[in-house]
């Protein structure tokens, strides 16, 4: 990183911190770590590394890996990094290990979101090590279910079945939305690799445990009735079965709420209206078009560019159509 941009991440993670409660603590332990001045770590550093990891997080959600991605880089190098070399109690550094593991995970995500699918396997490698390291099975197991998310963005469906198999199997509690979490991915998976019987079984499997889930107090991993619907779209669709797939993104945004990730409001929109044209239904994909449209400026995303950048080829044969028309230009001087 170039000297003037690393200064404009820095100020911009700095202005990230002062976001947070306790602000003036937080920085001045980030300041210290910066210029070498900490050469010990307790359970505050701890919950400062954790505090910042989920603030990056909402910025991720809110406007995509290419603007939070490098701010979670400079965190890591500059401050996590050298809290992990620093002196500690044993079960405090096992705790900065497992902040850091997440912390890596997060950001191997961001990198996905960029389209920098080498980086974020190099992050979630290194994750995997420091949840091992320090026997953070829960950490773990994300990490792993996160891989395989990858590798169903690529289409690559064996290896997903792999990853999210191995994470149910390491996965440390019967809970049941951790449950219904991994089951969903699994089930995703499972109708990439083209096997039917199996993804409809860790469909029902998640429909299931987040009927449970949903009378108990507790989340984990954002998993929700929302995510369980995308998840039924994914396997639908990966199926044949179209109309079926856009019922259950339908519903997914029915379900939806406002903690829910802006980056996956565009990406599962576009998802539903490319499947509302591949049915024919010219005008209604249009309308899902629009509203992506409406809201893409904010995103940093190329998940969310690959999409936009689809909508003009997709709408080109269809240009006599005045609806279609208007959103194909839209879409062109989007992208």
């Amino acid at each position: 990183m170039n000297p003037s941009r690393r200064t404009i991440v820095n100020a911009a993670l700095f202005s990230t911190a002062l976001a947070l409660p306790d602000r003036d603590n937080i920085v001045g332990r980030m300041e210290s770590v910066r210029t070498g001045s900490a050469s010990r770590f307790g359970s505050a550093e701890v919950d400062m590394v954790i505090a910042m990891t989920e603030r990056l997080s909402e910025l991720d959600d809110q406007f995509g890996g290419r603007h939070a991605r490098p701010m979670a880089a400079a965190f890591l190098v500059n401050t996590v990094a050298p809290y992990l070399r620093a002196d500690a109690p044993e079960e405090v550094r096992k705790s900065m290990m497992s902040a850091a593991a997440f912390h890596c995970y997060l950001t191997g995500w961001m990198a996905v979101d960029e389209g920098l699918h080498g980086l974020a396997q190099r992050y979630y490698v290194k994750g995997l090590e420091l949840a091992g390291a320090s026997a953070d099975r829960m950490t773990y197991c994300h990490i792993l279910r996160g891989m395989s998310g990858q590798a169903v963005d690529l289409g690559h469906g064996v290896p997903a079945t792999r990853l999210a198999n191995a994470a149910a199997a390491v996965s440390p509690s019967a809970e049941p939305r951790m449950k219904a979490f991994m089951a969903g991915q699994q089930a995703h998976s499972f109708a990439m690799a083209g096997e039917r019987a199996n993804a409809l079984r860790s469909l029902q499997e998640a429909e299931k445990a987040i009927s449970k889930a949903e009378s108990q107090a507790g989340t984990f991993g954002g998993y929700s009735p929302a995510t369980l619907a995308y998840h039924d779209a994914q396997v639908r669709y990966g199926l044949g079965d179209v109309p079926g797939s856009v019922a259950s993104l339908k519903l997914h945004f029915r379900l939806r709420d406002s903690t829910d990730s802006q980056v996956s409001a565009l990406r599962f929109g576009s998802m539903l209206a490319e499947r509302q044209l591949e049915m024919g239904h010219l005008e209604a994909a249009c309308k899902t078009w629009d509203h992506v449209l409406d809201q893409y400026p904010s995103m940093n995303s190329d998940r969310v560019d690959r999409h936009v950048r689809s909508i003009a080829p997709l709408l080109h044969p269809y240009r006599a159509n005045a609806t279609a028309q208007e959103t194909w230009e839209r879409a062109r001087q989007a992208a």
